[in-house]
């Protein structure tokens, strides 16, 4: 018999993505708690493994095989991801808040998400340097000053192993390009005393083998653009500073209530906080039975013991204990490609010991590089005849990759196609209808969007969008809109909550654009479902698909891809930061765009045809042709790679069968790729089309002339493959 999924009855919250959380949402996708929905808010969607930093900047790792996935590993554990950065916890009301969204309600929350960093408090530090974390800045950073030329003069302020590791890392890594360099390491106590003499010997004899100048005791006046001013009247030569000191809590944490251990969140050996709900692990946690320094393998080893607490939590089951170990082999990088091993006073150094680290680290990171891909059902032996046919090779997409197809569409409303009503008018190929009321022109139109994402509010913020597109491509003005809503089943308690988010975004989206949300309707199903009903009014005849002339310049506002990136996310095959990208251009509005493409001869907005399905629309109601530059063609970060290796939506067979003379392989095969919440495509006159491409960038729209129509009608040809 089939099997309904259980109703989301609990929200657990992760707030942060370090390494504790992350192989919880690991664990979680191999065994998840029936019942209980997990989200992970996080300040990007991924995660760096900061014992891969010095190996990256040494230049042993390239950028990305330092980063947790958090969005792919999400995708994995069934959870939604929330990019953001966490500045509160209410306890009271047993919410997270993140700037720009809705608070997140918990039922139970688990932190971690590290620590932060003193140094910007040095005077000069927010002008001349960068912090080592977070990664991203500091990486760019790093890396364009490597490739410059001239002696190099570095500082890293921290005498901690951090900072040892950072240090050696950039003279390994000058040297290897070949560059001069001043390099300097400096700390305002002893350096190097949280390990042993006989490493710390070791470490002080390789600063001398890559001419690192170690100033200890040493107190900072302040930083300018080339130089160090030190308290004690010298100054050290420094283009580049950096540091790894200063280690403290974030800020909202001394505001969460929580009980507090020199600003760290305390807590008992079964890593719960004073508040029973909210537990805490990693570096932002004080463990009060049995205190450890902030190392990550002890992040690491309390994720089995967080993820069984976090379960026990949810479903009233006893909780178990964290046993930290006393002592811990600490791994030290380098430089080059040899490390120092240290434990019960005991130190190895050379080659074999960075094969050892290297080795542990790579294991480390695999656990999240190879999860398991979704796959399609698989059909039983007995099944109706064309099963197979229709349930096809792809996943079912998300968004406009489920859409039905443009010709089965057609052929079903053909013969509902006559309009009875004088105040309707009637427009050949478009989404909306045209109403008149007296003097009143008023454009109507509907969409509905399955979850590409498992975020309501993302979701709803993309589907709102998405629905307003059609107003804005007839040049009307936003006026009304009810929402349409299907949620999960769930009990009462998570459907407020997801409501509650979905009207705040929606009411928000719909009040930018200048309409009002006036109802709706909501039932429970299998899945999230997000879709509006909008109504616009027009001050001029709208802008239709039927007034494109010949030599008329195409526009397209948005860069095409959304379709193979979420069809490549569902599959985990794509790229967090690809994926997040892909939101931002689906959630951004176009109301100005169509502002400024009044006067456009025909406009639509491109959804689940694709390019070439929404042209030939226009096309047919013109009655031209359509010559499209592929080159010109903006895309999405990662779509065209996607594309490249073959990933389709399931949508993409129906779309390519609409122009099948056009070709379907590499950048080409995105002119068919279904869009959510898709760009304007324009036809403007030729004399006006540059001026409004510049206009539409200054205003922050990557748009494009994309192409021109010509006088045979339905003809399409390609031009820049």
């Amino acid at each position: 018999m089939h099997q309904t999924p259980l109703p989301l009855t609990r929200d657990l919250v992760l707030v942060g993505g370090g390494h504790t959380h992350a192989l919880v949402l690991r664990k979680w996708g191999m065994t998840p708690l029936p019942g209980a929905r997990v989200t992970v808010i996080n300040p990007g969607p991924t995660a760096p493994y900061s014992g891969m930093l010095p190996g990256y900047v040494a230049g042993h790792y390239d950028r990305e095989a330092l980063d947790i996935d958090l969005i792919r590993l999400a995708r994995f554990a069934g959870a939604r991801v929330i990019v953001g950065a966490a500045d509160g916890i209410d306890l009271t009301a047993r919410e997270i808040h993140v700037p720009g969204r809705p608070p997140v309600a918990f039922d139970v929350c688990s932190i971690n998400v590290g620590i932060t960093s003193d140094m910007p408090a040095i005077p000069g530090f927010a002008d001349h340097a960068i912090p080592a974390k977070p990664l991203g800045p500091f990486a760019e950073r790093w890396s364009a000053y490597l490739q410059g030329d001239g002696t190099a003069q570095v500082a890293v302020i921290g005498g901690g192993v951090a900072g040892a590791e950072l240090i050696m890392a950039m003279a390994y890594a000058l040297r290897a390009k070949g560059r001069k360099a001043t390099l300097t390491l400096i700390d305002n106590a002893t350096a190097l005393s949280a390990i042993g003499e006989k490493a710390a010997a070791v470490i002080r004899r390789t600063f001398d083998d890559l001419g690192i100048d170690l100033l200890e005791n040493a107190s900072i006046d302040r930083i300018a653009a080339d130089h160090i001013l030190l308290a004690d009247g010298r100054s050290v030569p420094a283009e580049f500073v950096t540091g790894a000191a200063g280690a403290r809590p974030y800020e909202w944490i001394a505001d969460s209530g929580l009980a507090l251990q020199d600003g760290f969140i305390k807590v008992d050996p079964m890593l719960r906080s004073s508040d029973p709900a909210v537990f805490a692990a990693g570096d932002c946690a004080h463990l009060t039975a049995s205190p450890r320094p902030k190392a990550g393998v002890f992040a690491v080893r309390e994720a089995p013991v967080l993820f069984d607490n976090l379960c026990a939590t949810l479903s009233g089951d006893p909780l178990r204990t964290f046993k930290p170990q006393n002592d811990y082999l600490k791994l030290i990088s380098l430089g080059g490609k040899a490390a120092l091993g240290e434990r019960f006073g005991m130190t190895v150094s050379g080659p074999l010991m960075w094969r050892w680290k290297d080795h542990i680290d790579q294991t480390f990171m695999n656990r999240f590089r190879d999860l398991p891909q979704m796959e399609l059902p698989e059909l039983p032996p007995m099944h109706a005849i064309g099963a197979d046919v229709a349930l096809g090779d792809k996943l079912l997409c998300g968004g406009c990759g489920s859409k039905v197809g443009r010709n089965a569409l057609r052929g079903a409303l053909k013969p509902f196609s006559t309009l009875s009503r004088d105040d309707v008018t009637p427009l050949a190929g478009d989404d909306a209808a045209l109403l008149h009321m007296g003097g009143t022109r008023q454009v109507l139109s509907s969409d509905h969007l399955r979850a590409v994402t498992n975020d309501p509010v993302l979701m709803t913020r993309i589907a709102a969008v998405h629905a307003l597109g059609d107003i804005w491509a007839m040049g009307a003005e936003p006026q009304a809109a009810t929402a349409n809503l299907i949620l999960p089943r769930m009990s009462p308690a998570l459907q407020e909550r997801t409501l509650s988010e979905i009207m705040s975004v929606a009411t928000d989206v719909m009040a930018q654009a200048g309409a009002d949300i006036v109802g709706g309707h909501t039932t429970l199903g299998d899945e999230l479902t997000i879709g509006f009903a909008v109504t616009g009014l027009c001050d001029n005849d709208p802008i239709t698909l039927n007034g494109a002339k010949p030599g008329d310049a195409l526009i397209l506002t948005k860069p095409l891809g959304s379709g193979v990136v979420m069809a490549a996310e569902m599959a985990g095959l794509a790229r967090g930061d690809w994926v997040s990208s892909a939101y931002a251009h689906m959630c951004q509005p176009q109301g100005e765009a169509a502002r400024l493409l009044t006067g456009a001869q025909a406009m639509t907005d491109v959804t689940g045809f694709g390019l070439v399905g929404h042209l030939v629309g226009l096309c047919e109601a013109s009655s031209v042709g359509a010559e499209l530059d592929l080159a010109a063609i903006p895309v999405m970060e990662g779509a065209l790679e996607l594309s490249e290796k073959g990933v389709r939506s399931s949508l993409f067979d129906d779309n390519a069968a609409i122009a099948p003379a056009l070709p379907t392989h590499g950048k080409a095969a995105l002119l068919f790729d279904p869009q959510t919440s898709g760009g304007l495509l324009a036809a403007v006159a030729p004399d006006r089309a540059d001026t409004i491409v510049a206009a539409l960038r200054e205003a922050g729209y990557p748009a494009a002339r994309i192409g021109s129509l010509t006088e045979t009608p339905l003809q399409l040809s390609l031009t820049g493959t």
